[in-house]
């Protein structure tokens, strides 16, 4: 029996990405504590259960959900803090499936009165979610429920919202649980060197979404981490000085799905490569 050309393509992409996560040695980035995740808007064109097994097959243990992906193939329920209990613990029984965990939600608003702000803590702590990704300019009453839940907050970047001077400015008086969620993409879009923007925060950098432009302006692309402009390598040597402890996802806005299936496997390996330097 002739199998059909596109059954045999996908079977042999499926091989190649299981063969790279079997491969995949994330010992040193545990070991520094800068773990890779996986922000599934890079997968928005499919569904949040196909976004997950993709990580999987990439050796990516660690998830951050957004907010309005569909759950799964055939069904038209949206993953987000509005979703139902049993949708939440299917999410729960598929990740555990995957020996993956959420770990980071965003970008989504938070209440800023406090019986709906404690409503989304309540919820993260339920998914199991260690880092609220927003762009809502934190109070005392958000900093509290952080440190009540031991959750973070952390201020997400596009390219005209927290630059690092108004994070520094609106968590002065914050504790340690509230800062900044680094996208370096926005920044390079912005025209700004990452590594440059992350010294300015120093230990406000506590969750990041990784990226590597093709240049430094506004209608830059993802490019394979280390072949871009944005100094990938520099940018995790950064993070080491700074003593970070957190999530770095991957999170591209290219969305064909066939592209990021040959790309992400290779940021993934320059990411070990590097943290397995840095390491030493």
């Amino acid at each position: 029996m002739r199998i059909p050309s596109f059954l045999l393509g996908a079977a042999l992409l499926a091989a190649s990405l299981t063969a790279s996560a079997a491969d995949r040695d994330d010992s040193a980035s545990e070991k520094l504590g800068i773990k890779l995740s996986l922000q599934c808007w890079t997968y928005r064109e499919l569904t949040f259960f196909e976004a997950v097994d993709r990580a999987k097959t990439l050796g990516i243990k660690y998830i951050e959900m957004f907010p309005g992906q569909k759950l799964k193939p055939g069904s038209n329920i949206k993953v987000g803090r509005g979703m139902d209990d049993a949708t939440a613990d299917e999410i729960k029984a598929k990740l555990s499936a995957n020996g993956q965990s959420l770990v980071a939600y965003g970008v989504d608003g938070i209440p800023e009165d406090e019986a709906g702000a404690r409503k989304d803590f309540e919820w993260a702590k339920k998914m199991g979610i260690q880092v609220l990704v927003t762009e809502t300019t934190p109070s005392e009453m958000l900093d509290k429920l952080c440190n009540e839940y031991h959750i973070k907050m952390a201020l997400h970047n596009h390219p005209q919202s927290w630059p690092p001077e108004k994070v520094l400015e609106k968590t002065k008086d914050c504790s340690a649980w509230v800062g900044s969620c680094s996208d370096t993409g926005h920044w390079q879009r912005r025209g700004w060197v990452p590594v440059e923007q992350m010294e300015k925060l120093q230990g406000r950098v506590i969750h990041c979404h990784f990226k590597d432009l093709n240049k430094l302006a506004g209608d830059g692309h993802d490019e394979v981490w280390g072949t871009g402009v944005g100094d990938a390598k520099g940018i995790l040597a950064e993070l080491k000085k700074l003593g970070y402890k957190g999530y770095t996802s991957i999170e591209y806005e290219n969305t064909k799905v066939a592209d990021l299936d040959v790309n992400l496997p290779k940021c993934v390996t320059f990411f070990d490569a590097t943290l397995t330097e840095l390491a030493k």
